[in-house]
């Protein structure tokens, strides 16, 4: 199956990476670290799997379309589409100019529309296919110095429902899924204090820690014909945490 992924160099993205090669899918990724996604792609390959990699800013809509149209002349119509990419960088509301509007959410939803617009056709032509737009926990927990983050966030999911109901009737499925708070090496390195792990440990209902893994088995469930018959909904993996 034709899978493409954005952001898929580091984190929840390399997890998918990972997680669709090792089941024998053709994969076709973009990030805009071009190192990180070379050395992945070429460990994956050299292992027996397909995958292409292509160094892209997702910002950038007509050169990740021209990604995307990559990606489905080396490895056919894509099936999958994995909405990963974004940026969680902090900000305070006061401090936003218009510009950084703008720059926030090209980076956390308006690549989301335009890739999904990009494969759309092919999915359509087979009458199957599975848009995956990730949303976050972030606007459901109150959190601060995010707000034009969650105001991304919190739109992917009226934009996934949207599109559900706009491509179903071709047997295209839209959901959203909804990390929570996913152990990569960025939230390690930035934001996991101690005080931030025991507050965790009160909010969170099962014991333990989520990481990349744990949402890629999600996304495998939600890209395959297991789901043929969901579409339209939101898909918290958090380990039960208490929402505000």
């Amino acid at each position: 199956m034709p899978v493409i992924i954005s952001g898929g160099a580091s984190g929840i993205g390399e997890g998918m990476v990972r997680a669709f090669a090792a089941q024998g899918s053709k994969v076709g990724f973009v990030d805009i670290s071009g190192e990180a996604g070379d050395k992945l792609a070429a460990e994956l390959s050299a292992a027996g799997g397909t995958v292409s990699f292509t160094r892209c800013d997702v910002t950038d809509i007509a050169a990740y379309q021209a990604a995307i149209k990559g990606f489905e002349a080396a490895h056919g119509p894509t099936l999958a589409l994995v909405n990963n990419a974004a940026n969680d960088h902090r900000h305070d509301i006061a401090e936003v100019s218009p510009e950084d509007w703008d720059k926030r959410i090209a980076v956390n939803l308006k690549h989301a529309f335009f890739a999904a617009q990009a494969v759309a056709p092919g999915m359509v032509a087979a009458n199957r296919g599975s848009i995956i737009n990730f949303g976050s926990v972030s606007w459901m927990t109150l959190s601060a110095q995010l707000t034009v983050y969650t105001a991304a966030k919190a739109a992917m999911h009226g934009m996934s429902r949207s599109m559900a109901k706009e491509y179903g009737q071709h047997g295209v499925r839209v959901n959203t899924l909804v990390p929570g708070w996913i152990m990569t090496e960025r939230q390690l390195s930035l934001w996991a204090t101690p005080e931030a792990m025991a507050s965790l440990d009160q909010q969170q209902a099962l014991k333990g820690r989520l990481y990349p893994e744990d949402i890629a088995r999600m996304v495998l469930f939600l890209a395959a014909d297991d789901s043929k018959m969901i579409s339209a909904q939101d898909f918290i993996v958090d380990g039960g945490w208490a929402h505000g």
